[in-house]
């Protein structure tokens, strides 16, 4: 029964947002098709705004079971709508086995886990760097990851951006795999995360890209020589 609640309050909570987000957005959408229709899946994706998680319910057609600081619950009057929608709390910055073992059962039931690598908003679009949970998560059960790039949501705020119109882009990449059958140590666990950051960052605009700026600009230049030397050798 709690499910089926969950569930409920979930699809409602997601036609409000639609409502509002058709009158206080136009979206650019690109890549949706790469959601698969089926089967467990992590969405990774930078974060900006506190209206990122429900503008990315909005376009998913599939439900989304998200990871949330579990400050969260402690707001004034929504805190405790994160729970009856489904969040799963995470006590960031210590080893949250509670919210891991939660978050690897949403993927054994074949549903979708909505993470934000940064671990908080940044308030800016400037991508913060990428905390170890979804690398962690992902090895673990060796689930496809769909790097989301959320563009246009830096400084709005609720009430007064509703009277206004805001250009949202959304990028859904390819999903892709880490690597499976290796050993998890720290080491592999910093690799994939630059891995899942990277993957965000090269579909943000230059200015969200922050961090990984300069990474994304060495892997471009290296990928544009070896398409010359191809040429050449061709």
């Amino acid at each position: 029964m709690r499910n089926l609640g969950t569930v409920l309050f979930y699809n409602f909570a997601k036609l409000v947002f639609r409502f509002i987000l058709l009158i206080w957005t136009r979206k650019e959408v690109v890549g949706l098709e790469n959601i698969p229709k089926r089967g467990p899946l992590i969405l990774a994706s930078n974060h900006v705004n506190m209206l990122d998680p429900p503008l990315l319910a909005v376009l998913v057609p599939r439900r989304i079971v998200y990871m949330g600081k579990i400050e969260l619950w402690k707001t004034p009057i929504i805190g405790p709508l994160y729970g009856l929608i489904g969040f799963i709390p995470v006590r960031r910055f210590e080893a949250d086995l509670a919210a891991l073992r939660a978050a690897e059962r949403v993927l054994r039931n074949n549903q979708v886990l909505g993470m934000f690598p940064e671990g908080t908003r940044s308030g800016k679009p400037g991508l913060g760097k990428g905390h170890p949970g979804t690398a962690i998560i992902a090895l673990r059960t060796g689930v496809p990851i769909v790097p989301v790039a959320i563009s246009g949501t830096a400084g709005v705020a609720v009430p007064r951006s509703l009277f206004r119109l805001t250009r949202v882009r959304v990028v859904f990449g390819k999903p892709f795999r880490l690597p499976e059958n290796r050993r998890l140590n720290a080491e592999l666990v910093q690799e994939c995360t630059e891995r899942i950051m990277k993957e965000i960052a090269v579909r943000l605009p230059e200015e969200y890209r922050g961090a990984y700026a300069q990474a994304v600009a060495a892997h471009s230049t290296q990928s544009a020589e070896t398409e010359v030397d191809d040429r050449e050798s061709g």
